[in-house]
Order: C-alpha cells, then sequence, then structure tokens
C-alpha cells in the first residue's frame, strides 16, 4: 500500500483562510474555538466543512421552515443520510435527490456518473435496496454544439453507471433553456426499500469501539469538490477538472451488496458514505450524530497514490468508500463480509468519549477538533443573508395578446410545439438506460409517472420529479407551488397517493439579494404547497451559485415526489384504451399562457406571469382523480402541462393504440391558442367509459370541482379539437418521436 507523506504544511494565514473560502470572520472564530493558529489539515477540514455545499450556511435557517415531520415519516428531515416514510407491512421506502452541476458542467460523463453513484450510497448506507433512479437534467440552447455534447455525456454517464449497478432508470424530465447556458443542473434521485428492522444509522457511539474504511482506496480525485460546488462556475474553476470525482460502478454494486449484508448484522452500531468532503465529513457527522468523538490514524488508510498529505487523505471524495462503526469484538465478522465482496476494509481509528475529531499521522496530531464546531446544526456558520426582491419582477411586461397574432394554421402550431425539445419524447435520452433490470418496472420513462412494484407484496411506488424554472422566474412562489404540485398530480395520475417530496433547490449565488429573494420566496411556495397536500419535506439538497459569466440560472426547485399505489389494479397511464371512451376534464381549462411554451415558442423574453394556483382547488383536482382511479372508473389519466391542452390530448393519443384518436369541443370565451396552449393548471384530463359518467360526477360534486365531458375517443388515429386541429397520428409521431434524436444527430 503506499505510504503517506511526511509531515510538512504549509503555514496557515489570513489569506490562505481566504484562498479556502472561508471567510475573515469565520477563521478568526475557527482560531478562537481552537486556541491557536490552525493547522494545514485543520484549515482544510474547516474549509469544506464550512462550505455551503456541506454547511448549508446560507440556507438553513430558510429551509428550517418547510414542513418536516408527518405521521408516516420514520426520520424528520436531514436526520439521516435519505428521508424514510413507513408504507406498512413492515417496510419504507428510502429517497432524495442532489445536484452535481458544477462537476457535470467540467466533466459530464464523470460528474454524472458519480452524481448517481453518490446518490445511491446514501440509499443503501441506510440499508435500502435502490430500487429506482430518476433525474433532472437542463442545458442550454442545442444549436450550440457544446450543449448538445453536455447533453450527450451526461446521458452516457448516467446509463453507464446505473446500467452496471444494475438499478432502472426509470423517469425524470430534460429541459433546454439559454438560462442554463454554460451551466447545466443534473439531479439524480434514488429510491430504495429497506425493512424497519434493518435501518442503518450514520452515527458513531460507544467508547473503543473500532472505525473502518470500506471500498476503494483513497485518491486525489475529488479534493475540494464541496467547495468546488460552493463557488460560480468561471474560466479558473473549469480548469481543476480534478475536482471532479471519478466513478467505478462496478466496485460500487460489490459496495451495495456488502453495506446491505452489514446492514443485517446486529454488530453494526453506524456507516455513512463518504460523499463531499469525504473522509473529514463521514467522521465528523457520525461523531457529532452519536455525541461522541473519532480519533483517526492516518497510517492505516487505504491509498492509491503515493505521498498523500494528511490534508488531501482527509479531503479525498473518492468515490465507492464507507466509514464504518462496529461493535468491538466483532472485528473477523466485517472483514468476512468485505473479503467475500473482494473490497477493501480496514481499521483506521476508533471512537472516543471526547467529542473531538483528532487526526493522526504516525505519532503527529495534525488535526484536533470539536466535532460539534463541523457540522450543520452544530458550530457551522448560520447566515442570515439580506433578500430584495428582483426589480425585473415589477419591470416584466404583461402578455399584450393584441402582439401575438393567433396562428392561422393550429395544425402546423402544434407540430411545431410537439417538436419542441422541451416537449417531444425524450426517448433518445431513457433509451440509453436500463428501465426494466431487476423486473419491477411496471410503468418506465415517457408518462405522468414511473412505477414501481415491490416484490412479495400488493404494493408499487409512484415517482415522479418536476420543476419549471420559467415560472419561478416569473414569480418564486407561484412557481415553487406549481413544482409541488405537478409532481404530486403526476404521482396522482399514476394512481398513486403522495407521500413526501425530496427537493434539489438550484439557484444562482445566495450573497446576491435578489437571487436570495428568489431562494426564499420559491421556499415558502413549496411550504405552502406541501402543507396544502400532505407531503411533508424528507431532505434534499441545496445547489448555490449555478452561474456563468453571463448571470444566474432561472432558479430552478426541482422536485421529487414519491407516492403508494396501494393495490396494483390501480396503476394508471396516460395511454387512450378503448373508442367511445368519455374524454372529461377535471378542473377548469383557463388558457393562462403566462411561462408557457407557447409562449416561449412565439417571443424569446419572458413576460407575464405563471398561470394561477389555488392549493385547495389543486388538492380537490387530485382527490377526484384518484377516488376515480381507485374506484375503477378512470381508465386514462395526463394532467395539462407543458404545451397545454393540445399537446396533453396529443400526448395520451400517441401513447395509445394504433387505431385511436379523439374528437374534442371545448368552448370557452378565450382565443383558440389560449384554450389550445395555455398551461392551466389543476386540471387533469381522464377517460372513462359513458356508463361511469355519473358516478365521476358525483364524486367531482363533492369535491366541488368542475368535470367536463369535451369528447370522446375514436377510431381512426386522428386528433380533432374544435375544428381548427385536424392531425393524423403519423403526422404528429414523427414531429413528436423524431425531434430530439435528429437534433443530437442520432
Amino acid at each position: 500500500m503506499p505510504a503517506a507523506a511526511k509531515l510538512t504544511e504549509p503555514e496557515v494565514t489570513t489569506d490562505l483562510a481566504l484562498e479556502h473560502g472561508l471567510s475573515a470572520s469565520e477563521y478568526a472564530s475557527i482560531v478562537e474555538t481552537l486556541g491557536h493558529t490552525p493547522t494545514y489539515t485543520e484549515l482544510g477540514i474547516y474549509a469544506v466543512m464550512w462550505s455551503e455545499h456541506c454547511s448549508y450556511k446560507s440556507s438553513i435557517k430558510v429551509l428550517k421552515t418547510l414542513p418536516r415531520s408527518g405521521q408516516h415519516l420514520l426520520v424528520e428531515a436531514g436526520e439521516e443520510n435519505a428521508g424514510l416514510i413507513d408504507i406498512g407491512g413492515g417496510l419504507a421506502v428510502a429517497f432524495k435527490i442532489e445536484s452535481h452541476n458544477h462537476p457535470s458542467a467540467i466533466e459530464p460523463y464523470q460528474g454524472a456518473a458519480t452524481g448517481v453513484g453518490g446518490i445511491m450510497r446514501d440509499i443503501f448506507t441506510m440499508g435500502a435496496r435502490p430500487i429506482a433512479c430518476l433525474n433532472s437534467l437542463r442545458f442550454g440552447e442545442l444549436d450550440d454544439p457544446h450543449n448538445r455534447f453536455l447533453l450527450d455525456q451526461v446521458v452516457r454517464g448516467i446509463g453507464d453507471y446505473g446500467n452496471c449497478l444494475g438499478v432502472p432508470t426509470v423517469g425524470g424530465e430534460v429541459v433546454i433553456s439559454a438560462a442554463y447556458q454554460g451551466n447545466p443542473l443534473v439531479n439524480a434521485m434514488a429510491v430504495g426499500i429497506v425493512r424497519h428492522d434493518q435501518v442503518a444509522s450514520a452515527i458513531a457511539k460507544g467508547t473503543g469501539n473500532p472505525v473502518y474504511m470500506v471500498g476503494s482506496k483513497t485518491g486525489r480525485d475529488g479534493i475540494h469538490g464541496a467547495t468546488f460546488a460552493s463557488e460560480a462556475l468561471s474560466d479558473e474553476s473549469a480548469a481543476r477538472k480534478s475536482n471532479v470525482q471519478v466513478g467505478d460502478p462496478f466496485t460500487e454494486k460489490l459496495l451495495l451488496e456488502a453495506s446491505l449484508e452489514l446492514a443485517k448484522r446486529p454488530f453494526l452500531v453506524g456507516m455513512q458514505d463518504m460523499g463531499a468532503a469525504g473522509l473529514t465529513c463521514s467522521a465528523s457527522e457520525m461523531a457529532a450524530k452519536g455525541a461522541a468523538g473519532i480519533r483517526l490514524q492516518l497510517d492505516a488508510v487505504p491509498l492509491r497514490e503515493t505521498g498523500m498529505t494528511p490534508y488531501e487523505i482527509m479531503l479525498s471524495e473518492s468515490q465507492e468508500r464507507m466509514l464504518v462503526v462496529i461493535q468491538k469484538g466483532f472485528e473477523a465478522e466485517l472483514e468476512a463480509i468485505f473479503a467475500h465482496w473482494d473490497l477493501a476494509c480496514v481499521a483506521v481509528g476508533k471512537v472516543t468519549d471526547t467529542g473531538r475529531l483528532e487526526v493522526f499521522l504516525g505519532a503527529a496530531l495534525v488535526a484536533d477538533v470539536p466535532c460539534q464546531d463541523l457540522v450543520l446544526g452544530g458550530g457551522a456558520p448560520q447566515l442570515d443573508l439580506p433578500s430584495v426582491r428582483p426589480a425585473y419582477l415589477d419591470d416584466l411586461p404583461r402578455i399584450d395578446m393584441t402582439d401575438i397574432p393567433e396562428p392561422t394554421d393550429f395544425n402546423r402550431t402544434l407540430r411545431k410545439l410537439l417538436g419542441r425539445p422541451n416537449i417531444t419524447h425524450k426517448g433518445f435520452v431513457f433509451e440509453q438506460y436500463d428501465s426494466t433490470v431487476r423486473t419491477n418496472t411496471v410503468q418506465g420513462p415517457g408518462g405522468d409517472a414511473a412505477v414501481i412494484r415491490i416484490k412479495g407484496t400488493g404494493l408499487a411506488l409512484a415517482l415522479s420529479t418536476d420543476g419549471n424554472g420559467r415560472y419561478v422566474y416569473l414569480n418564486p412562489f407561484v412557481g415553487g407551488s406549481i413544482a409541488v404540485a405537478e409532481a404530486a398530480r403526476n404521482v396522482v395520475c399514476a394512481g398513486g397517493r403522495p407521500l413526501g417530496i425530496t427537493n434539489c433547490l438550484n439557484f444562482g449565488n445566495p450573497n446576491d439579494p435578489e437571487i436570495f429573494y428568489q431562494f426564499k420566496e420559491a421556499v415558502a411556495g413549496i411550504k405552502a404547497a406541501c402543507e396544502a397536500l400532505g407531503t411533508p419535506v424528507t431532505g434534499g439538497n441545496v445547489s448555490f451559485y449555478n452561474e456563468n459569466p453571463a448571470g444566474a440560472v432561472h432558479p430552478t426547485p426541482v422536485i421529487g415526489m414519491v407516492g403508494l399505489v396501494e393495490d396494483l389494479k390501480h396503476i394508471t397511464t396516460p395511454a387512450l384504451k378503448e373508442e367511445g371512451d368519455f374524454v372529461i376534464a377535471i378542473g377548469s381549462i383557463n388558457g393562462e399562457l403566462g411561462g408557457s411554451e407557447y409562449l416561449a415558442m412565439q417571443q424569446p423574453d419572458l413576460a407575464g406571469q405563471p398561470p394561477m394556483l389555488d392549493l385547495e382547488t389543486e388538492r380537490h383536482v387530485q382527490a377526484v382523480c384518484r377516488e376515480g382511479i381507485t374506484s375503477g372508473l378512470v381508465t386514462a389519466a395526463h394532467d395539462i402541462s407543458d404545451g397545454g391542452l393540445a399537446v396533453c390530448l396529443a400526448e395520451m393519443m400517441l401513447a395509445g393504440a394504433d387505431g385511436l384518436g379523439a374528437e374534442i369541443h371545448v368552448s370557452r370565451r378565450l382565443r383558440n391558442d389560449e384554450i389550445l396552449f395555455g398551461e392551466s393548471q389543476s386540471t387533469i384530463i381522464v377517460t372513462i367509459i359513458e356508463e361511469n359518467l355519473l358516478d365521476l360526477q358525483r364524486i367531482a360534486m363533492q369535491e366541488q370541482v368542475p368535470c367536463t365531458t369535451i369528447g370522446r375517443v375514436t377510431a381512426g388515429n386522428r386528433l380533432k379539437i374544435n375544428d381548427i386541429i385536424d392531425l393524423s397520428r403519423k403526422v404528429m409521431g414523427k414531429a413528436y418521436f423524431l425531434s430530439l434524436a435528429k437534433i443530437m444527430g442520432a
């Protein structure tokens, strides 16, 4: 095994602390706490743990306002590596979403791949077997070759890692907008299942208990990845490719199986992934959680590079590594598990009662820091940043429909919308993923929500990711609420009962008061929607500094929603089913065009307000749809979202069997383009057989929700709407199914 370097550390100064991303006041606080000038290793430890990425210092006070508890939650938000919700029968679902934006901008393949690997480890360190992965991706306009390169490599990275690991990638979203030029967003979500009696905790306790590193050896990749993710991208940061981790999915598969085997053993005390900030983060957080200390001996750490310093060993973010604490006396049993899976398993320290992280190289003490002083909720800074309502919100032009000529050819307009990158079928992307491995996938990519059966039960999970940066830019509060509402609506359309959310909050520089206003208002909108819909926040991720030299990305909160399908018979798809079925609108078609894909196609500048959202109405609309499904009345369901009613109906038709179409008549005091392409919220299109109409209307009356028959499913492969759209399946399919592959040169 390569040896660590002899101890030679640079002199620590205020200037060096500033170079590490610490403020002058933070550095002064560190000196006061330690009672001396920190060693170079201590400086590195504080720098990564107090970085935005690890400490959430700019966001934690705002995040604490979110609803973080509920009757089915087994752990509160932030208490463990992932959220955990009881689904009955002694089972729980673990799930979380995280970003890997900056690494993916620099090294898109490895950035995306290690994003998947990291979120998977958050799930199986809890003893949960990962059963599904989703993602939410955003790139700049695809007429730029570099953006096409980023999309191609990110998708390859996600696909290769997930496929090798043997976890199906079953859903997500791909959004294209100039707002993400130079700073793509790559958010990965993982979902797992665990028995209540096999849940593992990220804790260190029990004085004298051994501390082990397991999995891969430690290298120099990813050093200061956490601080790299806590600053804006620039030409200088783009050159620091060593900040990007390198993944090995085959090792991760072995680590997954070994970890799940370990989680069943009574001698396990705690286990945590070495993600951001590596050994530093896992050791300090586990010890702080257990009100204990940890003493590390760096000479014992398995290295794959020679001459690594204590600073480098402590800050390395090499992938596929865990920190494990077991009861003393069971060392042989632990080592046998990892030997079986051909993985390194080395004792590197022990639990103490000092409350301190003590780091030795040989006999030299290179770091001695209070664990509580490092961690979120302990001594890590919690800032009160100023927020100012952005001037642009008062200057947004109203939508003057007189300046937007109504289309002379609505068939052509619908074809163009179906070919837009944000609407078109994403087969080019998800066909590179194995969405059926493990044979639990009932509904994969392309529907409102993915559905995964839980073998051995009559249950399934409905999974969705959602977010609309345009809406949040136009109105941060409403946009944040819509992200939650639509994610829940997607789950309901698939037959699920929404249980809870995880969120990935992607914003610009929080030190800009206008950016921080967007963040606070979006979180307030998320809070309002979660409270109205009964979906607590189980955890997630904040990603700040998503900017390029031209400015910040659109404020983009992404919501990962998990729902429970309580009977496999309730699983519902968007596809039209039978000729003669009634087509019903649950909710109102109000034709709002603010922030819509149609408006973006007409003019480059954002204008107006996002669609109105009344959360009480949303709750009742979802209740009608869900009861219609569980009562066996609804045969297909699809909510109105990007592209409006016309796109919704086209997608339902194209998902259905060849030979089916629909004839629709909608009467409103609106322009035709508002009716057809307005992105009305709280509106779900369903189909039912004619004899069930009165039963569905009765449910809608009880919930005081409009329930309007707007047409029928027909034979003949044509979509006809209001005598102004008449398109064949073939023509729509060409625009919808082939556009993205054509853009990508595939």
